[in-house]
């Protein structure tokens, strides 16, 4: 009787052991996870700073963080539910910078247009002072400076309108 109790305590005390590893393990992984977590916390943080600043920098930064979402999802759940939004980049926050971008685009379109309107102003007023060979030419020459611009200027709009409206 003795070894059959004997075999009952020692099987009692190795599934207890096995039981407070397993429980162990568990909190090992727990913490690992969140260790990692921060450390995607911290690295995003740079992102998010960009992306407040410059709405291009999120064409870099959300590729970026839906590679790093694939290869660590457990990391990024947490950083999920504690954001209450997907971590670091919201579709909402998409939108917002695709917004920014085009406001952007619009005040300095108007603030272009306003710059090159006076100076043809000012150029128009001395050609009609009489001085019309060179004041004809810089005419010329500022409305072309204006349109090669503009042109510049919206091509790089549209390029980074549509790949931003692409993350959303």
């Amino acid at each position: 009787m003795i070894p059959i109790t004997a075999a009952i305590v020692v099987a009692a005390a190795i599934v207890w052991a096995a039981h407070a590893l397993v429980l162990e393990l568990r909190a090992v992984r727990t913490e690992a996870t969140r260790t990692r977590a921060l450390a995607v916390l911290q690295t995003f943080s740079a992102g998010i700073a960009a992306a407040h600043a410059e709405p291009r920098a999120l064409l870099t930064w959300v590729p970026l963080a839906r590679a790093a979402r694939q290869v660590l999802p457990s990391e990024f759940a947490l950083l999920d539910a504690a954001a209450g939004a997907t971590f670091p980049f919201s579709t909402e926050q998409v939108q917002a910078a695709h917004a920014r971008w085009t406001a952007d685009w619009l005040a300095w379109e108007r603030t272009h247009d306003a710059e090159y309107k006076l100076k043809a102003v000012v150029l128009e007023r001395e050609l009609a002072a009489g001085e019309s060979a060179g004041v004809r030419a810089r005419l010329e020459s500022v409305e072309r400076e204006k349109l090669d611009l503009y042109q510049r200027r919206y091509s790089e709009y549209v390029q980074v309108a549509k790949a931003l409206q692409s993350l959303s």
